[in-house]
């Protein structure tokens, strides 16, 4: 699966993944609240539900905090066809989310969070998956009673981040922990965090025992490591793209994300998916900075060009 991640899984960058072998797509999170009173046509919202004809099993996922709300635009998601399931967000971290009693914040309110998930699930008639954390921060833990209830309310699977809300995205995920709830549970789980190489995503499963793995910022600017696990549970050697491979797909990427939102906001907005794609690679730096500071598409391309070209000899 690749994870939902907020300003960067739009179709464009789940195009590539699933191009390379990812098998469930997640949206950007769709807040309830936006897509019920936002004006009809509202350009916010007509980016978030775009899709890819080539995009199949893609989720649309859903966070806010009001129950009826929830289910109202749960609805609205679960009768559009591009989408093959709705997945609540109970997991996201940035303080924009949990200060208005969203994401993770949620996970404080097992009580609210129970009428949300029954409240979706009354509402929808597709698969529906519940993506969370370990609990607010260390002292409130609550993965393992959390998820519980969302069985028990009808969620169908859930996805587990094995990260408190507290630490964001610092130190170790807790695979053991992730564990521990899917021996909890009757329902499939996905275990989700650190999986930045085909190893780790051998390790994940096999610590965990989950039914599959999410992989999120593994896959930025890296978009064949769907491909590469595939290549290792399948017990092959996976296999690096070489430079020509990585340029022909950023290049791509950059022209899906003109089609998608126009030449002057692609411009803006590759440069964070050009980084990606650039890390780790000798001159990086100064291929970003050139990168940041030009204004024009055609100069973009070539600069992207002649840092991945192999000179002829």
């Amino acid at each position: 699966m690749l994870a939902p991640m907020a300003g960067i899984t739009d179709w464009p960058f789940r195009l590539q993944c699933k191009r390379q072998g990812a098998d469930v797509l997640v949206t950007e999170m769709i807040s309830a609240m936006g897509l019920l009173q936002s004006p009809k046509g509202n350009l916010a919202y007509k980016h978030l539900l775009s899709f890819h004809e080539e995009e199949t099993g893609l989720i649309a996922q859903l966070f806010g905090k009001d129950p009826a709300m929830m289910g109202e635009a749960a609805a609205i998601l679960d009768a559009l066809p591009q989408y093959a399931g709705i997945d609540i967000n109970f997991g996201c971290p940035a303080p924009k989310v949990t200060g208005s009693g969203g994401g993770s914040a949620l996970m404080k309110d097992l009580p609210l969070s129970r009428r949300i998930v029954a409240s979706v699930r009354r509402a929808v008639k597709k698969p529906l998956s519940v993506k969370m954390r370990l609990g607010w921060d260390p002292s409130s833990v609550n993965v393992i009673d959390f998820a519980k209830m969302c069985q028990d309310e009808g969620a169908d699977l859930v996805t587990v981040h094995g990260r408190t809300r507290q630490q964001q995205y610092s130190g170790k995920a807790d695979w053991a922990m992730i564990t521990k709830v899917r021996e909890a549970l009757d329902i499939p789980l996905i275990a989700n965090g650190d999986v930045f190489t085909p190893g780790d995503a051998l390790d994940i499963l096999s610590v965990t025992g989950a039914a599959g793995l999410a992989v999120g910022r593994g896959a930025l600017g890296n978009p064949w490591i769907f491909r590469e696990i595939n290549q290792a549970l399948s017990g092959e050697t996976p296999a690096r793209p070489d430079p020509d491979t990585v340029l022909k797909t950023a290049l791509a990427h950059l022209d899906d994300m003109i089609a998608f939102k126009g030449e002057y906001r692609a411009l803006i907005e590759m440069r964070k998916h050009f980084a990606w794609y650039l890390k780790g690679s000798p001159g990086a730096a100064r291929t970003r900075a050139l990168i940041n500071t030009t204004e024009d598409l055609d100069a973009l391309r070539t600069i992207v060009r002649s840092h991945f070209e192999v000179p002829a000899h």
